[in-house]
Formats: structure tokens, sequence, C-alpha cells
């Protein structure tokens, strides 16, 4: 007798998962940098211009999924050499690693708004927990693409030293990373 509520609640979720609108991230309005303190005076910048993935969304539900993947290699600040540096095994280690990713399958709402998106975030070859935090985000019917597009702004702060970048921390470079994600996505 319980098998057929399981079955029902099986159902159920399956239905509720595929109801979700599925979006295509927009490649040119989807920017991921990230901020870093130089040693207690200036404050390193850089943005990631290469960034792929998909949004499942479904506001009634208050559901919500995120598969990003960002190019370690087109890390750009502006400095080819500060780039080049950025891509050695000092840091990003492109050669071996060239993709972060970001999964997350649960997103946190305040009412209607989403308030934050829990994941995790593989760079260096480790996985660990990330919460990005929505400065804002909204839907809206785009004019140009002919299709409802989903975005905002989020933002995360992290311990680079969690996935073994621990580059000048012993000499004074903090751990603490600031990311600032703008991304925008087209429903398919």
């Amino acid at each position: 007798m319980r098998t057929i509520p399981l079955i029902a609640l099986t159902l159920l979720a399956t239905t509720a998962a595929a109801t979700a609108a599925e979006y295509e991230i927009d490649p040119h309005h989807t920017y991921a940098a990230f901020e870093i303190g130089h040693f207690g005076t200036s404050t390193n910048r850089a943005q990631f211009e290469k960034i792929t993935g998909r949004i499942a969304f479904d506001r009634a539900a208050r559901t919500g999924a995120v598969d990003v993947r960002v190019a370690s290699e087109s890390v750009h600040s502006g400095s080819e050499e500060f780039d080049k540096h950025l891509r050695s095994a000092d840091l990003f280690d492109s050669a071996r690693h060239p993709e972060m990713r970001f999964v997350s399958e649960r997103f946190e709402f305040d009412g209607d708004r989403v308030a934050k998106v829990h994941g995790q975030l593989t760079l260096l070859g480790k996985t660990a927990p990330l919460t990005f935090n929505a400065l804002r985000f909204n839907c809206y019917q785009s004019p140009i693409l002919k299709a409802e597009v989903c975005g905002g702004d989020f933002e995360a702060q992290m311990d680079r030293t969690q996935w073994g970048m621990d580059y000048l921390v012993a000499m004074g470079m903090p751990k603490q990373v600031r990311l600032v994600v703008q991304i925008e996505a087209a429903r398919r």
C-alpha cells in the first residue's frame, strides 16, 4: 500500500521538473569577474570572456538549476602579462584545467524573488560548495531575441585555498576572492 503513494510522489516530482523552462546562456550578456586584494594596496580584477551553459527555471514552483562552464584561458585583465600569469600553473593552470564549472539544483527564494543560488564549483580539479547571492533577478520578453530572457547580477565570496589556489597566501595575499557574475539566458 505504501508503494502507490511513493510512485505518485515520484511521478509528481518528475512532472514538476519537466515543467521548468530551459534557457541557454547568452554569451553577449554574461560575464564572470573576480576581485582580490593586492597586498593591502589595490584590487586586482579580471573577467572570463567564454562562458556557456544552461538554466532551468520555474518561478511558480520556485525551483531552478544551473550548469555553467567557464573557459579558464579566456581570463582577461587588460594586461597581457598578467593574463599569462593568471593562466599559469601558479593560478588557474589553464593547460591542465581548461574549464571551471558551477552546477546548482537549488535556488533559494525570498517571496517571488530569487535570493540565492546554492551549488558546487569545480576549479583546479576540486569541487566544493559555493553560494551566489542574487543582487537582482528578472525575466523579460526580449524584442531582439523574440524569446523570454531571465538573468541577473550575482556575487559570492570564496576562500580560494579550498580549491588549492594557494599562490602567495604565505606572503600575505588574501585567501578571499569576490566573484561577480552578470548572466542572461534565453528560453529555448
